[in-house]
């Protein structure tokens, strides 16, 4: 075995310790000296960190990058003759590797020093300085600066000089120097974990920018995006934090424990009573204590993960969990409907317009109760069949169909269907609501647990715009949306918008049975669903969804991969950046609206700006 000798001691040479680059595979070991490899065998770069005595802040900077080394305090002689070796192992793969040494400034320092040859790698260095400069420092009262050092010293200037420049460079390599201004910690090193979160996520994108460019020009790599430069592997505390929060949203069910259990007595007594009379909305017992499960939630170390993406995703979910259980406490108060508003985000103009121009194009079909109807038992029967062709796909997809009497509304909860005992629908409208319920919640539900993120089953914060969107946008392109349906839609955004002026029930019903036409019972369902929980939001999110997916569909998005599995619009950048890495798969399932004739048309029509209004 070929060795690395420093003083009295051997230690294995890089070729011992990666044989051959293999695509797709890693190196991760512990190094002599206290230093540590993170290797992706497939990216030409490599930061470096000097591992210093209470600067952990500056070393979790590094660590945010697809492949780092952290270099041990003493022994340098052992770390100069593996960087060198490493930089000749993969310029000879990729015909060039970048290696980029980060270290932190003096305390009062606010300027990025980028240490580099600006004549040779001109586009490169000043990307990384446009992205740095970019860094969020206004709202936190910081001045962040930053300069291109056209310096043959890329090292830390206070420190012994470990790697030469010319050996890097004779090995295939180029070296940068980048000094940090540890504006993220206080003059005792105390970090600010808010700002340093922020600063840390930034960072990362700017180096990552920087380096791509490199790649793209300096070498053979395939890497075809700046996201594929993420870290690729994600530890198992993740992974334990990630079932955790899972873990702790599938205790509840928050919109069964939200919904009244005497729905059915409350309309009897409504209509017997010429509109006058309404009891209390009644519910389910709580079957957990929400201040326990907060402790749970507060418990779990997300502030540790260093994968930008990642701690973004999980401490947006445990603020949308934290704010669930705050609502399940509140239940049939006031504060129940402020907590709402917040977690729905309220009401936009334009969506409350479109609603208004759906109700005023489109008159409601009272003819459509005189239409032959299907029991809740023969759409539990077409449920099973869309069942089996989704199995057709993946033998291993498995859905329940629950119909029950304490149910106000059909929903899919937890990937399986709950229905009320006496919901009734024309043929046209079970075939919207199949692929409304199982077209897209179910299959998106299946979608996401095939993924390493159970997140992704059970959803990331604030999925249930662009979920409702797509279930709608599902009616559509299956040929199933009638005016009615639509009307609907559009009235739970009136009456939205009524409950945020301060209408009461009464109020909001005769909106809707009154000025908007609509018959008595749809008045009240979409009325009574407002109201439950002491004024429920949810309901606005299905038109609003739509408006925002035709929006994105408008300006090029592609619709499929929205289907791998349970997230927001604003998420579609993450989920591409966790593709790119092979953290997120394509979606499994595919629905049957797929394969509908017209199809293509009707998206086309969408894509060009189709008002809701006409989409029936």
């Amino acid at each position: 075995m070929s060795t690395i000798a420093v003083g009295q001691k051997t230690h294995p040479k890089v070729k011992d310790i990666i044989p051959e680059l293999k695509e797709g595979n890693r190196t991760v070991t512990a190094l002599p000296y206290g230093g540590y490899l993170f290797l992706e065998h497939d990216v030409p770069s490599l930061l470096i960190y000097r591992d210093q005595p209470e600067d952990l802040a500056t070393r979790r900077l590094v660590r945010g990058g697809a492949s780092y080394l952290i270099v041990g305090r003493t022994d340098f002689d052992y770390y100069k003759a593996m960087v060198y070796d490493l930089t000749a192992l993969m310029s000879e793969k990729f015909g060039s590797f970048i290696v980029v040494e980060i270290y932190s400034g003096t305390k009062t320092s606010t300027e990025f020093v980028i240490k580099g040859p600006s004549h040779k790698l001109p586009v490169s260095l000043t990307i990384l300085k446009e992205q740095l400069l970019n860094i969020n420092n206004r709202d936190y009262n910081v001045n962040l600066t930053a300069r291109i050092e056209q310096t043959k010293n890329r090292e830390p200037e206070e420190k012994e000089p470990i790697f030469n420049i010319e050996n890097i460079k004779e090995q295939g390599g180029t070296l940068l120097g980048l000094e940090v201004p540890p504006v993220y910690m206080d003059e005792k090193k105390q970090v600010y974990p808010v700002y340093f979160r922020s600063f840390r996520d930034q960072f990362i994108k700017a180096l990552q920018r920087a380096i791509f460019e490199f790649i793209r020009v300096q070498t053979t790599s395939s890497i075809a995006n700046y996201n594929a430069l993420g870290k690729r592997d994600i530890h198992k505390e993740v992974f334990k934090i990630d079932k955790e929060l899972t873990k702790i949203e599938s205790s509840y069910q928050f919109l069964l424990l939200v919904a009244p259990v005497n729905i059915q007595g409350l309309r009897e007594q409504f209509f017997n009573s010429h509109f006058k009379k309404l009891d209390r909305y009644h519910y389910r017992l709580l079957p957990v204590d929400p201040d326990i499960l907060k402790r749970k939630l507060y418990n779990l170390r997300i502030d540790e993960i260093d994968d930008p993406a990642i701690s973004y995703l999980f401490d947006e979910k445990r603020e949308e969990i934290d704010h669930e259980l705050t609502m399940l406490k509140e239940r049939g108060s006031r504060n129940f409907f402020y907590s709402s508003v917040r977690l729905y985000k309220g009401l936009e103009k334009n969506v409350l317009a479109e609603a208004e121009l759906i109700l005023q194009n489109i008159k409601e079909d009272h003819s459509e109760e005189q239409k032959p109807q299907l029991g809740i038992k023969e759409f539990g029967d077409l449920a099973k069949k869309e069942f089996e062709y989704l199995r057709g796909q993946d033998q291993n997809f498995e859905c329940k169909v629950h119909i029950r009497e304490d149910v106000n509304v059909m929903m899919v909860s937890k990937g399986e269907l709950y229905l009320p005992s006496d919901y009734t629908m024309t043929k046209k409208g079970a075939k919207a609501l199949i692929q409304h319920e199982i077209g897209t919640h179910a299959l998106t539900y299946y979608n996401g647990s095939q993924q390493p993120l159970s997140q992704l089953a059970s959803g990331l914060a604030n999925y249930d715009a662009l979920q409702e969107g797509i279930a709608v946008l599902s009616e559509y392109l299956c040929g199933g949306l009638s005016g009615n349906r639509l009307r609907i839609l559009a009235g739970r955004v009136v009456a939205g918008a009524a409950v945020l002026d301060g209408a009461d029930f009464h109020q909001t019903f005769f909106k809707l049975y009154s000025k908007y036409d609509f018959t008595k019972e749809r008045a009240f369902n979409i009325t009574s669903r407002m109201f439950q929980g002491g004024g429920f939001l949810k309901d606005i999110i299905y038109l609003k969804g739509l408006v925002k997916l035709r929006d994105y569909l408008v300006a090029g998005g592609d619709l499929e991969p929205l289907l791998a599995g349970k997230f927001a619009l604003k998420h579609v950048g993450v989920i591409k950046d966790l593709t790119d890495r092979g953290l997120v798969q394509p979606a499994r399932l595919r629905p049957r609206y797929f394969e509908e004739k017209k199809f293509e048309k009707r998206l086309t029509k969408l894509r060009k700006g189709l008002a809701l209004s006409k989409m029936i």
